[in-house]
């Protein structure tokens, strides 16, 4: 019997004054849906590290005041036989040009205010409204 197990994902909710980076997902789960950058958390290492890794791998900036922010645990892929609890961390924009990296995995990036998200947006981000997050409540 194999033994299946959720996957820890990533998620970094970067802000830039009121607005959040987006970018619009293709060729994997959530294809054509929108999402805050991130990934798999890999072996021996930290979320916050991971949070910094993404970023530079998937939109080319840094980020700063990386702080803890909410989970989402039923992010669940049923097509895709997946299921994922996504760790998410509110970050600052630090320094660089948004840039879309890994062009085979996003179409674009851009910067919109929480209150008004393109749609359709990803599982886990939707999850992350429906528990009423905000990265700019304190």
């Amino acid at each position: 019997m194999i033994e299946m197990r959720p996957k820890i994902g990533v998620g970094v909710i970067i802000l830039k004054g009121n607005r959040v980076l987006f970018g619009k997902r293709k060729n994997a789960h959530g294809d054509g849906s929108w999402s805050c950058p991130g990934g798999h958390l890999e072996w021996n290492e930290t979320v916050e590290d991971c949070a910094i890794r993404e970023v530079r791998e998937e939109a080319g900036i840094e980020i700063k005041n990386l702080r803890h922010a909410e989970f989402t645990s039923g992010d669940f892929f049923p097509k895709e036989n997946k299921h994922y609890i996504t760790l998410y961390i509110v970050a600052d924009y630090d320094s660089g040009e948004v840039t879309v990296m890994e062009p085979d995995r996003t179409d674009a990036w851009e910067w919109f205010e929480w209150d008004n998200l393109p749609q359709p947006l990803f599982l886990p981000i939707q999850n992350l409204l429906d528990q009423g997050f905000s990265p700019f409540k304190s």
